[in-house]
């Protein structure tokens, strides 16, 4: 079960990598220079779109990599390194995210504020991305 498996594993969480990159590079820059009313009114529509595409993809990516380190053999640390990493990034989200993305859904913030949180989440969402990264190069070495 291992032999499909394991790529299975690496390309979802590729897949997150990827699209964690994507949203810090082109959308997190984009919202930083929003206006506070501009930003509220998007993330009317974007917010949700972004949880349902997110939410499945994190979920594949942390069940693939439990899995595929609990059936891999002794001696493969990259792969429960690879599940720690993605379960970290898991554990950001109801730490920091789920709280500041229902902040910025139900618009509890001042212009001043937003812009000061929207700092804030971009240094949780480097660090998860870093995380996600550090996660597909172990799966991918693993499967070497």
């Amino acid at each position: 079960m291992l032999e499909w498996l394991g790529p299975l594993s690496t390309i979802i969480i590729g897949l997150y990598a990827g699209s964690l990159l994507t949203e810090g590079a082109i959308l997190v820059p984009y919202w930083r220079k929003m206006p506070a009313e501009e930003f509220f009114r998007l993330h009317k529509d974007v917010g949700p779109s972004l949880f349902r595409y997110f939410a499945p993809l994190t979920s594949a990516a942390v069940v693939l990599a439990v899995l595929v380190a609990v059936l891999a053999p002794d001696g493969m640390m990259l792969r429960w390194i690879a599940a720690a990493l993605c379960l970290s990034a898991l554990g950001i989200f109801f730490l920091y995210f789920q709280k500041a993305n229902a902040g910025f859904a139900n618009h509890s913030l001042s212009s001043d504020a937003l812009k000061i949180e929207l700092g804030r989440w971009a240094a949780w969402h480097h660090l998860r991305t870093v995380l996600i990264i550090g996660a597909f190069g172990c799966s991918t070495f693993a499967g070497m």
